[in-house]
């Protein structure tokens, strides 16, 4: 086991390379993400809302929600857990109490947004954001309140998809004056926006390479060579399982049985491995057996 901390570990591993973090849907994707081998994994709003809540990305889950969300993902995996935390709950007051209650569940980060409620997807029309003193004040108290100094605070600007790409790069040094760490330029419109966006900001910034949005899909070794720290792919994997299961129902439905598609299962012998069930066999024999620990 690492000695360092979730917020130790997400800045070394930047420090090193440009590293990509797909999104969890739930801890059993978390779990995977770990296995196959990436450096951290994002608890994307988005993905949370649709995936475990059935609702749209609108700020409609609550900090509890989110927080017990956190801690099933943290349990699950070694790798850090990066948070978005939407707008913080509120004012800076608010922003305190999300700090640390996520921190307590395992975030190795927190992500908080400039975007007034009620908030939107970063990729569509019909955002509003606050003032950038009152965003510059919740990140003076998240960096205020986290204990451990290490954990990482990730400004989010939506000010491209709203006013302009000199507001984002205005905003983002802003935010870092009043605390932050990372920076998240959020819907920026093609490859000439990135570069000119990292020639600007001095500090670690995030890529978000969704689907379906107002950014290109650029490669890994384009943003690291435009000098991203790191690339998000937040709602991937919900979106390839959900057209998985769409395809699945179909055909059950046509066909009358799975038998054609087994070959693209997760096989239970598979599911059980990634779930580590023989460990839980074993302890319950022993502690049923009275047999004493190692």
């Amino acid at each position: 086991m690492s000695n360092l901390s979730p917020g130790q570990m997400l800045r070394q591993a930047v420090a090193d390379s440009t590293i990509q973090i797909p999104g969890a849907f739930n801890a059993l994707t978390a779990r995977l993400i770990d296995q196959a081998g990436y450096d951290a994994v994002y608890l994307s709003g988005a993905a949370f809302s649709a995936g475990s809540l059935g609702l749209p990305d609108v700020g409609l889950f609550s900090l509890t929600e989110l927080a017990g969300e956190t801690a099933r993902l943290a349990r699950s995996v070694k790798i850090p857990v990066i948070v978005d935390a939407d707008t913080g709950f509120g004012e800076a007051i608010h922003v305190e109490r999300t700090v640390r209650e996520l921190e307590a569940a395992g975030a190795a980060a927190i992500q908080i947004e400039d975007q007034q409620l009620p908030k939107r997807c970063g990729h569509l029309s019909g955002k509003s954001l606050v003032e950038p003193a009152e965003m510059c004040a919740k990140l003076r108290a998240a960096a205020a309140t986290r204990e451990d100094s290490e954990l990482v605070i990730i400004a989010r600007t939506d000010a491209r998809g709203v006013t302009s790409l000199e507001d984002a790069i205005y905003r983002a040094q802003a935010y870092l004056a009043a605390g932050a760490d990372w920076i998240f330029p959020e819907a920026l419109m093609d490859r000439a926006e990135f570069e000119k966006f990292a020639d600007e900001i001095d500090a670690p910034l995030m890529a978000n390479m969704t689907e379906f949005g107002r950014s290109p899909l650029l490669t890994l070794d384009e943003l690291a060579d435009l000098g991203y720290a790191a690339v998000l792919y937040p709602v991937t994997l919900l979106r390839i399982a959900m057209k998985g299961v769409e395809a699945a129902l179909a055909l059950l439905a046509d066909e009358g049985s799975q038998a054609a598609i087994l070959d693209m299962m997760q096989t239970r012998q598979e599911l059980y491995d990634l779930l580590g069930y023989a460990g839980y066999e074993a302890r319950d024999r022993r502690y049923f057996g009275g047999e004493q620990q190692p």
